[in-house]
């Protein structure tokens, strides 16, 4: 019997328990501070995100999980404990499925297992986020009939043919929504439109993103930013379009279209046809981008679903599983 679902997503960490629901949504961050080559904690999750580009030299602001592995096991860690802390998780009482991206490694999921278990779990299995998604979504994921998901999250994109309850075929792209900002903060500095580039933060990029992103050809909205003079290195403000940007989400969204198209033409012929009537279902964060329908209907070749609420639908879709342990053991077995 599993206790609880988590994700250490590229953007957020968020923990659904199968007694109290959806109890966690947190960015994955951490804060840490130099003194004189020492390095101390000095803000974790939401807190440390509000330090993003707003900190001296001495304290950098990073992600522990990021492109779906740990990258930094010291930091993941204490990021864990803190998050587990404000649950009111107990030692050694609890089980956890850990949602994982396709393209994981052996050695990286031992990686997480070390990580859970030092944290006092009792036992930790996994389960491939994409099969959650497409559950959370409404996808019969036990149909012998199969479909293709798409979960664009802050730092990979997870695209998967599944059926029987399990990832037939899988790949990890390592853009996501992270990678976007920083190409749309790169764009603004070098941009030579109103009186040239500024240098933005990425929160201000990825508000950018959020506000005035659009793929409509003939968007018109736009909004006034704040940056740094690059010429001068004084502080300026700016104007930047959704025209300006759109090459920078184009460019990403037909990478994710093309690596989609690929993946589907290496399956047999038989799956293709189900792929056909059942479309392929798109979820994430980055789902909600305005004009992706537009767009995907002019460059993705098959049928295709937007998922409701698509930033939470794979959590949720991990709730839902915790309370059919069956279904749960079924696609923890299968893949």
């Amino acid at each position: 019997m599993f206790d609880y679902a988590i994700d250490l997503g590229g953007s957020f960490t968020t923990i659904y328990a199968r007694k109290q629901g959806y109890i966690l949504k947190e960015p994955t961050m951490v804060a840490v501070e130099e003194n004189k080559g020492v390095y101390k904690v000095k803000a974790l999750g939401e807190e440390a995100k509000k330090l993003v580009w707003k900190t001296p030299e001495s304290v950098e602001v990073f992600n522990p999980v990021s492109n779906g592995v740990i990258e930094n096991f010291e930091y993941a860690e204490i990021m864990l404990k803190y998050f587990l802390q404000k649950i009111g998780f107990k030692k050694n009482r609890s089980t956890a499925v850990v949602l994982v991206h396709c393209g994981i490694t052996k050695e990286e999921k031992n990686l997480y297992r070390r990580l859970f278990e030092n944290e006092g779990f009792l036992d930790i299995d996994f389960i491939p986020s994409i099969l959650c998604s497409a559950y959370g979504a409404g996808k019969n994921i036990s149909s012998s009939k199969a479909c293709v998901a798409v979960n664009i999250g802050g730092s990979v994109t997870d695209i998967a043919a599944i059926n029987l309850n399990s990832v037939m075929q899988g790949v990890t792209l390592g853009i996501g929504g992270r990678a976007m900002d920083l190409e749309i903060s790169n764009t603004i500095a070098l941009s030579k439109k109103n009186n040239g580039g500024i240098l933005i933060g990425l929160p201000t990029a990825e508000k950018i993103k959020n506000e005035v992103g659009s793929l409509y050809k003939n968007d018109m909205l736009n909004m006034e930013v704040m940056g740094t003079d690059l010429a001068t290195r004084t502080p300026a403000t700016r104007v930047v379009s959704s025209s300006e940007i759109k090459p920078v989400l184009e460019a990403f969204f037909e990478e994710i279209v093309r690596t989609i198209e690929v993946t589907i033409s290496t399956l047999p012929p038989e799956v293709t046809s189900d792929i056909i009537n059942n479309g392929i279902l798109f979820t994430g964060g980055v789902a909600k981008m305005t004009g992706l329908d537009a767009f995907l209907k002019k460059n993705l070749s098959y049928p295709y679903i937007i998922a409701e609420n698509p930033e939470d639908v794979t959590i949720l879709g991990a709730g839902k599983l915790l309370k059919d342990q069956e279904l749960l053991i079924s696609a923890i077995r299968n893949n």
